[in-house]
């Protein structure tokens, strides 16, 4: 598809790899790729063959893909994609924190983790 964008971005090894996976909110230190499909269709009467293609790429991908998802890539997947990105001890740390600092989840706009106060 001509205004499609697929990026394969190199951030292994080097300083990323010297953290460990539970300093930080971060925890998928061990993948050395990140994978992006960015999907665009300038016309509307093309957007379902673009949808089309994007979705048949992705799958096609999955085989050579972890089961890791980086938070800035996410739209609007839902909480379990979210949890996800930063696995379940970290996402747990986060929610204490957001608990103490945004108890009514003012910074909402983002991809959320919800306070379970």
């Amino acid at each position: 598809m001509p205004h499609n964008v697929v990026l394969v971005d190199h951030n292994g090894g080097g300083a990323i790899s010297r953290v460990g996976a539970d300093e930080t909110a971060f925890p998928h230190r061990e993948w050395t790729y990140n994978f992006l499909i960015c999907s665009n269709a300038t016309n509307a009467a093309d957007a379902e063959t673009n949808i089309r293609w994007t979705r048949g790429f992705w799958e096609a991908m999955q085989p050579f893909a972890a089961e890791a998802v980086y938070v800035n890539y996410l739209g609007s997947e839902g909480e379990d994609r979210v949890k996800a990105a930063y696995g379940s001890a970290q996402y747990e740390r986060l929610v204490a924190l957001k608990n103490k600092y945004d108890p009514t989840n003012l910074f909402r706009l983002n991809q959320n983790i919800k306070p379970s106060v």
